[in-house]
């Protein structure tokens, strides 16, 4: 068993390790570097697998690999064939659920516990949640069952006053409230321990103090939200104090309710320039540990195009809205909040409530946008359609992070976006392949459309290759003739032109760019009908995608020629890099050269 001594040097020594791997690889380096104590301190008190840990949104489980059997392999971690950058179980059993997305733990945690209560499996669950996932909703209905759970429960509260963006909210104010106010918890524990020990009496008087919940403590310090709830609350701990994080996780194991244990730590721990900004460094690409992290100071994004492009617009219209969901850096916002911060709304990681807020400023009059990642975009599809569709209103969602997203693998690949939201009655979808384009298709989608609308961009830069589309004028969709009129022509939109383009070029077929994918205009169908092979190249899933689409309706209008689909068939895209990934799935250059010299 180490020392306490020990354990502090093993931290230091973790620390050290996730800058250097994370500065090579890139990731998520502040949440890791804020629970390295906590995770050692749950592993000296339990033991997984028997013991399932869940972490809420997991991208803060870089120590919790290490510290079971993948030390050796953390330098693979977010690479191709590597560790994933989440806990997945398929790579180990001590990863106890998958997560890519935040406040689901709660949940997930109270029905492992319940399904080892009824095996008869005295094993413990522990969640571990930040509060910025408890900004989120589901939170808080996993909460309100999760107080009357009969498994093994506990729930740590991760309370760093950081979310991705700052924490925003009553939640927060709440947290806030807990942290200086410790007053009280500190003397229940004194005043145990003291009673704990007082021969005869003591025990029967520490009791009477509990089942009357004790009017010493109302006058100190009210019942938490919490124990209202059901819970045992624990805190607030210091949560990079190993010794007291170990201590109440003992102490949880004795209670034979549901356990809170609310913790405070510091997110970037152990590396000043993510101490100091522990925003900028949630998730980064690879660094220099010494200058710090580029992507601060990197303009050159689509995230960052939207963004300047969104306060031009706002410039002219006072009745233009932002709203992020904890995400204004990552999404570009943070132009917007500088310049009109009584226009800008950050609600937290709350998607469902982001969209359901929008539509409720647009039926008021105002245009607001939700810039949002696409992978996030899938929880809030009933509040498209029910809050927003059916009541036609004009918003704009700003669908960052579309198509393939590189090593964040499976859990945030989006690529399902287009397919959801051609579903949608009365949506317009647009999906710009430059810069250019997308500042025409953000003024197309405020102010050339009605209803719902959306446009949809990749991660990162444009591509290099499209300059020549800035001399055309901005179309709904384009062509570019091949060879043999006629002959082939294939069907793309969005990045993946840039791959598209030059490989038709070589086989001679023609090429049909859409910007605005949906709807359609009938002329798009009449001239696919005029060529006598069809090929569809979509960077997202087949199966309702604008390939299937469109492949439906040229059948449906009697046409006679072949159809060819390369679209992703499995929505399961593991990490790797984009461009491996391209052409893994035949969508680099010479995969779809390949793929349009097929009869």
């Amino acid at each position: 068993m180490l020392s306490t001594a020990e354990l502090n040097a093993l931290a230091e020594e973790i620390r050290e390790r996730l800058i250097e791997v994370v500065s090579q690889n890139g990731g998520h380096l502040a949440s890791n570097l804020g629970v390295v104590e906590l995770t050692i301190a749950l592993h000296r008190i339990f033991t997984t697998p028997k013991d399932a840990i869940v972490w809420d949104v997991g991208h803060q489980s870089y120590t919790h690999k290490m510290l079971t059997g993948r030390r050796d392999r953390i330098d693979t971690i977010r690479t191709e064939g590597g560790l994933s950058g989440f806990p997945k179980p398929y790579e180990s059993e001590h990863d106890a659920f998958v997560a890519g997305h935040a406040s689901t733990s709660i949940s997930a945690a109270m029905g492992l516990a319940e399904a080892k209560r009824q095996r008869g499996d005295d094993g413990y669950v522990i969640a571990v949640i930040g509060d910025g996932a408890f900004t989120g909703g589901m939170a808080y209905e996993g909460l309100n069952n999760a107080g009357k759970a009969r498994g093994n429960l506990i729930i740590i509260l991760n309370d760093n006053d950081m979310s991705i963006s700052k924490s925003v909210g009553s939640v927060a104010n709440y947290l806030s409230e807990i942290r200086t106010k410790p007053a009280y918890f500190r003397f229940k524990d004194s005043v145990s321990h003291l009673l704990e020990r007082t021969p005869m009496v003591g025990r029967q008087i520490k009791d009477a103090l509990v089942s009357s919940k004790s009017k010493l403590k109302t006058a100190i310090y009210h019942n938490t939200f919490f124990e209202d709830l059901g819970f045992d609350y624990l805190g607030p701990i210091d949560g990079h104090d190993i010794d007291m994080l170990c201590g109440a996780l003992m102490r949880a194991k004795r209670i034979s309710r549901p356990v809170l244990i609310h913790i405070a730590t510091q997110k970037g721990k152990g590396y000043q320039k993510a101490e100091e900004n522990p925003g900028a460094y949630h998730g980064v690409s690879s660094f220099d540990i010494e200058k710090g992290n580029p992507d601060i100071s990197n303009e050159d994004s689509f995230s960052t195009a939207f963004g300047r492009a969104l306060v031009g617009q706002a410039i002219k219209d006072p009745s233009i809205c932002g709203i992020t969901a904890a995400m204004k850096y990552g999404t570009g916002l943070q132009f917007f909040k500088h310049k009109y911060p009584n226009r800008f709304y950050d609600v937290g990681i709350a998607e469902e409530h982001a969209v359901t807020f929008a539509s409720g400023l647009a039926t008021g009059g105002l245009r607001p946008v939700f810039a949002v990642y696409s992978t996030f975009l899938q929880r809030c599809y009933d509040q498209i359609i029910h809050d927003v569709a059916l009541q036609h209103a004009h918003l704009v969602l700003a669908i960052d992070r579309a198509g393939l997203v590189g090593q964040d693998g499976e859990t945030h690949q989006g690529i399902y976006d287009v397919s959801m939201l051609q579903s949608v009655p009365t949506m317009t979808l647009y999906s710009p392949a430059t810069y250019r384009e997308l500042r025409h298709c953000l003024n197309a989608c405020l102010y050339g459309e009605e209803g719902p609308c959306a446009l949809r961009y990749p991660r990162g830069k444009e591509d290099g290759r499209l300059a020549f589309l800035d001399d055309l004028p901005c179309e709904d969709h384009h062509l570019f003739p091949g060879k043999k009129k006629g002959g082939k022509v294939v069907l793309t939109y969005g990045r993946i032109f840039a791959e598209v383009y030059p490989a038709a070029q070589k086989v001679g077929a023609s090429v049909l760019k859409l910007t605005k994918l949906f709807p359609l205009g009938e002329d798009v169908c009449e001239l696919l009908c005029s060529y006598k092979a069809v090929y569809f190249v979509e960077e997202g899933i087949r199966s309702g995608g604008v390939s299937e689409r469109l492949a439906s309706q040229l059948a449906e209008s009697g046409y006679r020629g072949r159809i060819h689909i390369r679209a992703i068939e499995d929505g399961v895209i593991p990490q790797a890099s984009v461009e491996s990934t391209l052409a893994h799935l035949g969508m680099d250059e010479a995969g779809i050269a390949r793929f349009l010299e097929q009869e």
